[in-house]
């Protein structure tokens, strides 16, 4: 199936005629900040078997994510779940929306998303680990050495520690 990415505009004016927009992001990123005609079905539900539908081949389905990545990246797995509609992909994601002046709505009472919780506490401890290696005692660069096993081995298995201790935390408690 041929998926074709258009433009923000392009899929204003498709919205308005009926196409459906479909936010691929996980649920943390759509509550801190949605595009309002946007429907929530993440990536990772899609990967455990979720479709759209029924469809019909006159059904235009947009989809998008942040920036256009993993829209673009999971562009054949869109298109096989939401056969036989006619399926596009939001150019620039919600960024680009965005940029363009388009209506979003923001909630900052929810917390970061997750991976970016993530990337902020893995960073400052590295950074942590760097310093106190070289200005108190070496056996802090063991400290970087763990977060980088953590982050491989997240990477290799689908499961990241840090994000289920985060996760636990106060701020993110709704």
């Amino acid at each position: 199936m041929n998926v074709s990415a258009i433009s923000p505009d392009e899929a204003k004016k498709l919205i308005t005629e009926g196409a459906a927009l479909i936010d691929i992001r996980e649920p943390d990123e759509y509550a801190r900040e949605n595009i309002p005609e946007a429907h929530l079905l993440p990536l990772s539900a899609i990967k455990n078997g979720a479709r759209l539908g029924p469809l019909d081949p006159h059904d235009v389905v947009i989809f998008h994510c942040q920036s256009g990545m993993r829209s673009t990246q999971n562009a054949q797995k869109l298109a096989e779940i939401a056969e036989p509609a006619r399926v596009l992909l939001l150019e620039g994601g919600l960024d680009s929306w965005k940029k363009l002046g388009q209506e979003v709505q923001e909630d900052k009472s929810q917390p970061m998303p997750m991976m970016r919780q993530v990337q902020i506490v893995a960073g400052a401890l590295i950074l942590l680990g760097v310093l106190l290696g070289y200005g108190v005692n070496q056996g802090f660069f063991l400290l970087p050495g763990f977060v980088g096993a953590g982050l491989m081995f997240a990477g290799v298995s689908g499961f990241c520690g840090m994000a289920s201790l985060l996760a636990h935390m106060p701020w993110n408690r709704r």
